[in-house]
């Protein structure tokens, strides 16, 4: 049956092989006529001028294929033109939308730069709320009490800066100095005392060094301080901020003995999209370090920021532990610019002044980081630190956004504080 198929296919295309030559002979004959009649037509125009009317249509026929040629190629032309337009058209379009976005970004960038010191002090006053009803009214409700300048006044002012967390020593220095500027000026109007005080408290908290260093490439931040006082929490901040200024930001979870202190901070760094360098909980955090001093050196790091130990069996153990790794810094890092930044919680008052002192003991601190003000009525506890420690204050945290923690400026402080 298939063989029979197979036959018949083959007949089949046969046939149609045969009828096609004919179909192409036929039209190879017609071809050779309508040449041989052009010709003839050709010889035959000089002595007559009269065409046949085959021949006439035939000459039409052509002239209309020619002049469709014609309308063909120009459509081509005009449609490759097009074609060119449009995209010419496109890329000027892409390039004014490129301009407009370039222009936008410069705009909002120079709007950054002309609001961003208005913006901060409102969130600067904003976050010393609970301090200045916790300072500043009390000082101005006793004022309102008296007519005169005497040496109860200075007394119940002291005991508002006591109260205030500012500390003894650093009250009656205060004090003292207000004492001599009222003799000095002949001070008699109660409110007049309110404007040596603010200038005063300025002067003690104004510092050359209070400004964060990191400008130079390569620079190391160590951040140290006990549990609790929001070191990781500050490290994700300064790595957000600088992330976004440009810069290449490396982080070292250092604090391997705190329970859930690596992921927190791993939290922090995929939030602020910069790499991190960890070990196990409960690795030696010397050994983080080194490694993450090792990588930052291998990826061209502008700034490392390592997290240390906050907690360990003892206070000395703590301190040895800080010591290894400032060895391991000075040993495998002595290039980089180098800040010590210690972390304490503005809400413990003179405790974070203690501490202050006992890890000043063991670090060579560079400047320290009052977190949670926006927490505390007693923000005097910013000038107890500076003034009894004897380290600039170089940041304050003022709330849980990322642009509150702001550098520390005396002026802006002070003004914040008095309410100017």
């Amino acid at each position: 049956m298939f063989k029979n198929l197979f036959k018949f296919n083959k007949k089949k295309e046969e046939k149609k092989e045969t009828e096609d030559k004919e179909i192409e002979n036929i039209l190879e004959e017609e071809m050779k006529k309508i040449e041989l009649e052009s010709n003839k037509e050709v010889n035959e125009e000089s002595f007559s001028d009269k065409e046949p009317i085959v021949e006439a249509e035939d000459k039409e026929e052509i002239k209309n294929i020619e002049i469709k040629n014609i309308e063909t190629e120009g459509k081509v032309e005009e449609i490759v033109k097009t074609e060119k337009i449009q995209e010419t058209e496109k890329v000027e379009e892409i390039e004014k939308v490129e301009e407009i976005v370039k222009k936008e970004e410069k705009e909002e960038i120079e709007e950054e730069k002309r609001e961003p010191k208005v913006n901060l002090f409102e969130r600067l006053k904003q976050g010393l709320t609970k301090a200045k009803q916790g300072i500043t009214d009390k000082i101005d409700n006793v004022l309102n009490m008296y007519t005169k300048v005497d040496e109860e006044l200075l007394e119940d002012l002291e005991e508002i800066l006591i109260t205030a967390d500012v500390g003894v020593n650093t009250t009656m220095n205060i004090i003292d100095q207000l004492r001599n500027r009222i003799k000095q000026k002949g001070i008699t109007d109660p409110m007049d005392v309110r404007v040596e005080l603010k200038n005063i408290v300025e002067n003690i908290l104004d510092n050359d060094n209070a400004k964060l260093d990191v400008e130079k490439s390569p620079s190391i931040i160590l951040m140290v301080g006990v549990n609790g006082v929001g070191k990781t929490t500050t490290i994700g901040k300064l790595a957000n901020r600088y992330k976004s200024e440009g810069k290449k930001v490396l982080l070292a979870a250092g604090d391997t003995f705190r329970a859930a202190a690596i992921e927190q901070l791993e939290v922090w760094a995929q939030r602020s999209n910069v790499d991190i360098i960890k070990h196990q909980e409960g690795a030696d955090p010397g050994a983080v370090v080194y490694d993450a001093i090792k990588a930052a050196k291998a990826r061209n790091v502008d700034l490392l920021i390592c997290d240390t130990a906050g907690r360990l069996h003892n206070k000395a153990n703590l301190m040895n532990e800080l010591g290894k790794v400032f060895k391991i810094v000075d040993r495998e890092f002595p290039e980089a610019k180098r800040e010590v930044l210690l972390v304490v919680d503005a809400t413990t008052g003179q405790n974070a002044v203690s501490q202050a002192k006992t890890f000043k003991e063991v670090a060579d601190i560079t400047g320290i980081v009052l977190t949670k003000l926006d927490g505390t009525a007693k923000g005097g506890v910013v000038l107890a630190v500076k003034s009894e420690v004897d380290v600039p204050v170089k940041l304050i945290g003022v709330g849980e956004k990322v642009e509150d923690l702001q550098d520390f400026d005396a002026k802006a402080f002070s003004d914040a504080l008095f309410g100017n």
